[in-house]
């Protein structure tokens, strides 16, 4: 057992059995259900760490992948690990690069030791196996790590479904035993595409191997939202109740509502920063895309009520005229926006939770149609 690490489940929501929780991490604690912004290469894009902070976000994800690639895990290392390197005291979760190196690799490049891949910016040629990723994850530092998984395509058949996760059980054991920082969590990852029977196997098979929390990956890689909340209904009785439920990659607003009620913990997304560079608000009302004209002369900020720096100082109006003067303040602004909203969604979800009303609210939400 990680003594560095615990979670607890302090109330379950008596409408629908979501979760309210509390992970404990050598860099603080997580109020759980939570909502991660994303800094793939050690930074929340158009953002500063203080910047990040007063958003109220108490977790980052960095991605293990491009790390690897540059600047590299012992330069980060060297430097007193990523929390150091990108000055940013709270806890932080890196992936494993899996969903990277599958997508870049070729079908004959992958094999049971690992996987044979190209970098996307160099082209050198790199191979990526559980011990080395495990190398890679404990030079970084971060509070939590994923195990190394195949990430199989949406549309995979069922055939390739079944190897690709028995293959991500083998390599999960792999993880577990040469992974040996005591300060960091290590996370199996569910797998099996969207075959209930597999994901339920998949959820069984890695509970017995008693991860400190897990993973679901593979899903919102092209199959409908329908098919994704189907998977999360049929692994939720078989996966551990005292671990940390995390799915990966997902995060648009009615997503995190669907998977809260479906008893999911932790969720990641680059939707928040991607979509402010394209000039794309969050608000409660739905989205709203700001470089569109009708925002020209409108003087009200992004989201009435928002309390984040963005709408409390700026009009809708400047922001869209720094959009069309292509000035690079327009996506810091949006993006301290959008992730503002996911942390005041996320904490008004825990406190529905809390109240035992997060039913009522999680309908009231959804019939909004946030995104």
């Amino acid at each position: 057992m990680n003594e560095n690490f615990k979670f607890e489940v302090l109330h379950v929501d008596k409408q629908t059995g979501a979760r309210l929780g509390r992970l404990h991490t050598p860099h603080g604690d997580i109020d759980t259900p939570v909502y991660m912004p994303v800094g793939t290469q050690a930074t929340v894009k158009a953002m500063t760490p203080r910047d990040v902070e007063e958003t109220g976000a108490s977790i980052l994800l960095s991605n293990t992948y491009h790390l690897y690639l540059r600047p590299g895990h012992r330069l980060v290392e060297q430097a007193g690990g990523l929390h150091k390197f990108m000055h940013w005291n709270k806890p932080i979760l890196t992936d494993s690069g899996g969903f990277q190196v599958f997508s870049l690799a070729k079908k004959g490049d992958i094999h049971e030791d690992g996987v044979l891949f190209r970098s996307h910016i160099d082209g050198s040629k790199h191979l990526f196996t559980p011990e080395s990723v495990m190398a890679v994850e404990q030079a970084l530092g971060a509070d939590i790590a994923m195990c190394f998984d195949e990430c199989a395509p949406g549309t995979a058949d069922y055939r390739y479904a079944v190897k690709a996760m028995d293959r991500t059980h083998r390599w999960a054991e792999r993880c577990r035993e040469v992974h040996t920082r005591p300060d960091q969590a290590l996370f199996g990852i569910v797998q099996g595409c969207v075959y209930e029977d597999l994901r339920i196997e998949s959820a069984k098979t890695l509970a017995a191997m008693d991860f400190p929390g897990y993973g679901i990956g593979g899903l919102s890689v092209g199959e409908p939202k329908e098919k994704m909340y189907e998977m999360l209904d049929a692994i939720r009785p078989y996966m551990p109740e005292n671990k940390p439920r995390y799915l990966m990659g997902v995060g648009s607003p009615d997503c995190l509502i669907e998977g809260v009620l479906r008893g999911v913990d932790m969720f990641d997304c680059v939707l928040q920063t991607r979509a402010a560079r394209n000039g794309l608000a969050l608000t409660r009302k739905g989205r709203i895309m700001l470089r569109n004209q009708t925002y020209a002369e409108d003087f009200s900020p992004i989201e009435e009520g928002c309390d984040c720096y963005a709408c409390q100082n700026f009009s809708r109006a400047y922001i869209r005229h720094l959009i069309k003067a292509e000035e690079i303040l327009s996506g810091t602004l949006i993006t301290m926006h959008n992730i503002r909203f996911s942390v005041r969604l996320m904490a008004d979800i825990r406190r529905a939770i809390a109240e035992d009303r997060f039913g009522d609210f999680a309908r009231e939400l959804l019939e909004v149609k946030l995104f």
